[in-house]
């Protein structure tokens, strides 16, 4: 297959098309910036609070709620691009060695309300971004778009290190 047939196809993937719609809504620079580091700490704290929840059985270990949507997020991912879904899993894995560090040195309380607080400031962050950028966020519109944040910020990461996504 030739270069421009090659990428010609890679264009046309669901990924590229999801980006392209997401980027349209982050172009000012400062809202990008934002972005790199609220949409981890969104992701991060999410998780956090999953693994908040008991589980409901002793069999089950802490974290399990947690485990079921990564999981399920890293197969969407990883169906999307295999190198994003790798990628993902990766983040997924120290997202929840940390998590549980913190709850093990911790307390499962306050890994909740760490998780609490990053949230809360990381949205703001969030939406002090968009009101800069003077567009809604993506997700208002498709709720995809929660999925589809982390997954640019890390092909943003990709891009600089000069890796294909």
């Amino acid at each position: 297959m030739s270069t421009l047939a090659h990428s010609a196809t890679a264009a046309e993937r669901p990924i590229d098309r999801w980006f392209a719609s997401y980027s349209g809504d982050h172009v000012n620079a400062t809202n990008q910036r934002i972005h790199v580091f609220a949409v981890p700490a969104i992701l991060w704290s999410v998780i956090a609070l999953l693994w908040c929840i008991p589980s409901p059985d002793p069999m089950f270990r802490a974290g399990v709620w947690a485990a079921l949507p990564m999981f399920a997020a890293m197969l969407f991912y990883y169906r999307s691009s295999r190198a994003l879904g790798l990628g993902m899993l990766v983040q997924f894995v120290l997202f929840a060695l940390l998590t549980h560090w913190i709850a093990q040195t911790f307390g499962i309380r306050a890994l909740l309300w760490t998780a609490v607080a990053v949230f809360v400031v990381a949205w703001i962050a969030q939406f002090v971004g968009h009101k800069i950028e003077g567009k809604k966020p993506s997700f208002l519109t498709d709720l995809t778009y929660l999925l589809i944040g982390p997954a640019w910020v890390l092909a943003k990461l990709y891009r600089k290190l000069g890796w294909s996504y």
